[in-house]
Formats: C-alpha cells, sequence, structure tokens
C-alpha cells in the first residue's frame, strides 16, 4: 500500500492519495475517523444563574457543539479511567463562564482550568445579554466518540475512487462537456478538446460530461483499488493526530478480535 500526499494539511484539511487499497481497508478508516477517535466536547451544564432570552437547555445545546482542542495523552474516556467514570482530573475537565455585561456571550468567555483545552473557535457566539442580564454556570467537559453523539466527532472524513478520462477521437468541439464538468476537467485549447491536467483528480464521476456529450467520444471510468482520501478536522485535533490514532484504534480492535477468536476456538 502506498500514500501519496495531495494536499498538505492546511486550515484543518488534508487530502492524499492511498494506492493498493482495498474499499473494505479505506472504508473501516474512516468510520474510525468519525465515530472512533476520542474528542472533548462539554457533557454537563450547571447554571447558577441565567436571565438571559435564552432557555437552560438551548444554552446548554450550544455550549455542546462548541469544539474543544483536546489533550488525548492527559485524558482518559471515563470508561477507560481509573476512577471507573465517577470524575476525576484524569477524565473530565471544568469550566466557567460569569458574565453580566449587556452584548454578545463569546466561545472565548469560558474559562478552562486547563490551558490545553480550550474552545477552538473563540467568536462563537453563545447568547446575547441585555442591561441587567446575567449568565453564570459550570460546564464539564470529557472525551467521547462521535458514534455516542457528533460532538465528539473530531472530523469529516470520506473518499472517492481515482478517476480515469480519456478522449476517444476527435468531436465536432460544441463544448457541451466543458459547460458541463463541474470540476472543470475538460477544456478546448486551439480548437481541440483536451483534458485540463490540473484538475483531473477533482473529478467526482458524476457523468455529467457522458450525459450531455452529443457525440458519445469520452470514456470516465475508475481505479478499483485507489482511492483518494478527504479529512476536515473540527479542529479539535489536527489532521495527522486524527488518522494516526484512527490507525492505533484499528490496530487495536484487530488484535482484540485475534485474541478473541483464539479462545472462542480452543
Amino acid at each position: 500500500m502506498k500514500i501519496e500526499i495531495i494536499e498538505k494539511e492546511k486550515d484543518n484539511k488534508m487530502s492524499f492519495m492511498l494506492k493498493d487499497a482495498s474499499i473494505s481497508y479505506i472504508n473501516a478508516i474512516r468510520r474510525i475517523v468519525r465515530e472512533e477517535v476520542p474528542a472533548m466536547a462539554i457533557e454537563d451544564v450547571e447554571f447558577r444563574k441565567n436571565t438571559s432570552a435564552l432557555y437552560d437547555e438551548i444554552i446548554a445545546h450550544r455550549l455542546g457543539l462548541i469544539p474543544l482542542t483536546t489533550d488525548l495523552k492527559s485524558y482518559n474516556l471515563p470508561e477507560e479511567c481509573s476512577c471507573k467514570g465517577e470524575g476525576c482530573a484524569k477524565c473530565q475537565l471544568k469550566l466557567t463562564l460569569n458574565i453580566k455585561e449587556p452584548g454578545y456571550v463569546y466561545a472565548s468567555d469560558l474559562k478552562s482550568k486547563d490551558p490545553a483545552v480550550k474552545p477552538v473557535y473563540p467568536k462563537m457566539i453563545i447568547s446575547k445579554l441585555i442591561k441587567g442580564q446575567t449568565l453564570e454556570l459550570e460546564a464539564t467537559a470529557v472525551l467521547g466518540k462521535g458514534k455516542e453523539h457528533v460532538k465528539w466527532s473530531p472530523a469529516l472524513a470520506y473518499y472517492r475512487n481515482v478517476p480515469i478520462v480519456s478522449i476517444k477521437k476527435k468531436c465536432s468541439n460544441c463544448g457541451e462537456c466543458v459547460k458541463q464538468c463541474p470540476e472543470k476537467i475538460f477544456k478546448l485549447e486551439k480548437g481541440n478538446l483536451v483534458l485540463n491536467g490540473d484538475n483531473m483528480l477533482k473529478c467526482t464521476l458524476c457523468m455529467a460530461c457522458i450525459d450531455n456529450c452529443p457525440e458519445d467520444i469520452i470514456e470516465v471510468s475508475h481505479k478499483s483499488d485507489e482511492f483518494i482520501f478527504n479529512i476536515e478536522s473540527w479542529g479539535q485535533l489536527s489532521c495527522k493526530q486524527i488518522l494516526k490514532e484512527a490507525t492505533h484504534i484499528f490496530e487495536n480492535k484487530i488484535d482484540d478480535f485475534i485474541e478473541k477468536l483464539d479462545k472462542a476456538s480452543k
């Protein structure tokens, strides 16, 4: 199996090409990234005072969806912690908020007891206060998995087959395929229809070019063992951290399966 980086990690996005791989393998990585890689998120909120226009439940929901930077080395999943999920400094973190001035309440107003865990996007709006209103609360953040709730999912991950596009013969250059292709795979150059090499890997196999070509000169297929994998982190972890953790989780699942298989076969 070979990996070729297409777009290096930038703005929490990364894409790479995986060669000599199976669809079952790459789909397993996709699912683990979205559902199994842990991330930190607010789970419980204790309101001390809330006289804003929003109900406690609405504010608690907003707090839960604020992405928090995650330190996987310092925190454990509650079910794997030595406290057995009762709550300790190794598996949970307290954040406080106390605003009495009128204006917007931002994610940056949350005060974390651990500087390594804080809102990824400081300008996310939690609520708005007018004169005389107060919002005071204490929130508890814990590690969790995306399969339990999407607030713990660290990234969007998806893949597609590597496309194979070819022009079988010369055409009348009507330009319909050029107009209809959303990714600009084709272009007219000196009166000839040619492939735009810079955009080839952007092809999504939508078949719009074939559907709109009146002369049937375009051929589109894909490579069955080559895939383009895209990952977009919400900011809790870097794309590289997420993929590394997903790989470790995958290996542990395989080891666990083999161990249980050995026990069952005895």
